[in-house]
């Protein structure tokens, strides 16, 4: 009966009274395969490709069948110039290897992994000067390489080495760095996660920051460096300026909150100002610097100010309220007048130096004189109808007719007459007299022209009455005048009163114009009211 052999690595089994006389050289074949799977070898790649033989496909009886795939701790050399793929075979074979990449660089754009590979299934790609543990499961095409330390368990490990920047994830020891930690991803360096799979502590890819991911607990938290304008969210220290906070938000760049998550104190983003969103308690607040005209609500010194209070508002710059609410003391926007919306309470009177009187109380209804720095002088109503008159260097209140107010009316509008009956004239005023016993002082000028010689009549009324009349205003053909008029009238009323003219022709013919309007300008014509008191 002819041997078989082995699956994995093509032991040759002979058949039963077989080989008589010869069987002792393929037992010994036999054990130079238990040889090498006990022992190491070096393997020389080369191009991107190689075929590492566990087993012959096809064994040859009572021959030597030994492959390099036999070997279970193989060294990777050879110059490669790019990445490697090392094909275990048959890929039915299931054997476990210790790996070593300790190929070299051909070029200058390496070094250059090996990948190792038996079927359609996972790989393993072992980076330049690592090595790795891998089993290949023999499941034909669809055979993979699998890390056998993929989650191993150790009492203890200990390293004795430095790790290297090249290195993928590396875990050594210096005598001076003490337990190194060593990764390269595409993300982060180093990730140390919990057992729910979740990033407890990472290390950005190429960065020197640590990123905990949930709270930091700790009986205390000492800085050792300055924070820079780049910081997100930064902690310092430095021994002029002892703990520093940096920040940069789009909104704040520091924001300092409470167990509820609202904001206490808050630095807007490039800003050197401090908001405080609440009240502020302390045994006294000490301003040491000016205030700007921008400020909206600023509180300020200066040696020579003392305390500023500089405000900006569409109603007030600065508004003092009560614990109502209300408001005390205004000074409105952009104004030096200072409003108190209550009563002013003094110790003493306040001085005319000092902008008062001088005085605690002052006459009813008096006229106030000045008296230099003494309480001003108090001049009495007296007599109803008096007036103050001047010595020339004092003032008195005296007995005497005074203008009480005065009314003015005008009219431009062109009227024309050749009648002999009157027309208004369109010249009028009103006036209310503060008194039945005032005087209305009535002043006319009216302007008149006059056509084929004609006189004309003017006459000035109140209301309907007729208190002044005067004829033959003018008889020279084409004549344009003023002609003027004056009468104090006595209306012995306080309603409100009219007076008006009015013309006419008185006889001849022709036309008489009034306010007439020729060669670009138009005639004028004022009346003047004025109440004179008794």
């Amino acid at each position: 009966m002819a041997s078989t052999f082995t699956t994995n690595f093509g032991f040759e089994e002979v058949a039963t009274g077989e080989q008589s006389g010869t069987w002792g050289v393929t037992t010994n074949f036999n054990f130079d395969i238990l040889d090498r799977i006990a022992s190491y070898g070096s393997v020389a790649l080369s191009g991107t490709t190689h075929t590492l033989t566990v087993r012959e496909a096809s064994p040859g009886q009572g021959t030597e069948n030994l492959q390099d795939g036999m070997y279970r701790v193989i060294k990777f050399t050879g110059a490669l110039g790019a990445n490697n793929t090392v094909t275990v075979a048959p890929n039915t074979s299931a054997a476990f290897f210790i790996f070593t990449n300790s190929t070299t660089d051909s070029g200058s754009s390496g070094p250059y992994s090996v990948v190792i590979s038996q079927g359609s299934g996972a790989n393993i790609t072992i980076t330049n000067g690592a090595s790795a543990i891998v089993y290949c499961d023999g499941a034909g095409s669809g055979a993979a390489v699998v890390n056998a330390l993929l989650n191993p368990v150790f009492g203890k490990v200990s390293a004795n080495a430095d790790t290297a920047a090249g290195d993928d994830a590396t875990m050594g020891y210096t005598a001076a760095e003490g337990l190194i930690l060593t990764g390269q991803g595409s993300t982060n360096d180093i990730t140390i996660k919990n057992d729910a799979d979740a990033a407890v502590l990472v290390i950005p890819t190429g960065a020197t920051n640590v990123d905990i991911v949930g709270d930091a607990t700790a009986a205390t938290f000492k800085p050792d460096g300055d924070t820079s304008a780049s910081d997100t969210a930064a902690i310092g220290y430095t021994s002029a300026e002892g703990l520093i906070l940096t920040g940069q938000g789009s909104t704040n760049d520091v924001t300092i909150k409470n167990d509820a998550d609202a904001d206490v104190i808050t630095i807007a983003t490039g800003a050197t100002n401090v908001d405080i969103v609440g009240d502020v308690t302390a045994s006294t607040v000490n301003a040491d610097g000016d205030t700007a005209a921008a400020d909206n609500a600023a509180m300020g010194y200066t040696a020579a100010e003392g305390l500023i209070l500089t405000g900006q508002g569409s109603t007030n710059d600065v508004t003092i309220k009560n614990d109502a609410d209300a408001a005390v003391i205004k000074i409105a926007t952009g104004g030096t007048g200072v409003e108190i919306v209550g009563a002013l309470t003094l110790g003493t009177d306040l001085s005319v130096a000092n902008g008062g009187t001088g005085a605690s109380t002052l006459t009813a209804n008096s006229v106030l004189l000045g008296n230099g720095t003494s309480a001003p002088q108090m001049i009495a109503p007296s007599t109803s109808g008096n007036v103050l008159t001047s010595d020339g260097t004092t003032w008195a209140s005296v007995a005497g007719g005074k203008v009480l107010q005065v009314v003015t009316g005008t009219t431009t509008t062109q009227v024309d007459t050749d009648s002999t009956t009157l027309v208004d004239t369109g010249l009028s005023a009103a006036i209310t007299p503060s008194a039945t016993s005032s005087k209305v002082l009535c002043l006319v000028s009216q302007s008149v022209s006059h056509f084929g010689r004609s006189e004309g009549r003017l006459v000035l009324l109140r209301a309907t009455t007729n208190i002044y009349d005067t004829i033959q205003i003018g008889d020279a053909d084409d004549q344009r005048t003023l002609h003027f008029a004056a009468f104090l009238d006595s209306p012995s009323t306080t309603s409100a009163t009219t007076y008006k003219t009015q013309m006419s022709r008185y006889d001849q013919v022709g036309t008489i114009n009034i306010q007439k309007n020729s060669s670009g300008s138009a005639g004028k014509s004022t009346i003047v009211l004025v109440e004179i008191g008794a």
